[in-house]
């Protein structure tokens, strides 16, 4: 499938892309992609502890077994860690609380490749095998990458929530999964 990425100037396929329930030893790897402070500028501005990344893979492996489905570690062509995409419950108490919602962060290294939009479309092929009927996904204002990806994957705008810590309102883009798609 040939997939037109916003600011390419050519078509072109979408990279091949692998993911995996992340296993411990994915935490370092999630640890070092995500050590650069402009990979976290809408998630906290700064790195996060490797012990973060530890009680994040630990979650996911309990999320893959329990609900079929988590947020998965994201593998390059060469199997390198490059980031996870996938789904999860949300779990703030504030937001689309009991809904299921996609996510993505990737390394910088691989940004504007296609990654995160060939591994959210393959989460969503999975999330609508495990039955989920509709996804969110939460994004800050300005964060122009992850907004054109909810676009590329058909997502609308909906609601917009008041962020608890920041001065500003937080977006909710849906997309309803029908079967068969």
């Amino acid at each position: 499938m040939i997939t037109q990425l916003k600011g390419c100037p050519v078509n072109r396929p979408l990279p091949a892309v692998r993911l995996r329930v992340p296993t411990h030893e994915d935490a370092i790897g999630w640890h070092r992609v995500f050590s650069d402070p402009e990979v976290m500028e809408f998630y906290g501005g700064r790195p996060a502890s490797l012990s973060v990344y530890e009680e994040l893979t630990a979650r996911q492996r309990r999320h893959d077994a329990e609900l079929g489905f988590c947020l998965w570690t994201m593998l390059d062509e060469s199997g390198e860690v490059i980031g996870f995409t996938g789904a999860q419950p949300w779990r703030p108490d504030w937001g689309p609380v009991g809904e299921i919602e996609i996510g993505w962060r990737l390394g910088r290294a691989h940004w504007g490749k296609g990654y995160v939009t060939a591994a959210a479309r393959e989460t969503l092929q999975r999330v609508r095998a495990a039955g989920v009927r509709q996804v969110v996904a939460m994004v800050r204002p300005g964060n122009e990458r992850s907004i054109a990806v909810t676009r590329r994957l058909g997502m609308e705008p909906a609601e917009t929530y008041p962020h608890p810590t920041l001065d500003e309102r937080a977006l909710c883009f849906r997309l309803t999964l029908h079967h068969g798609q």
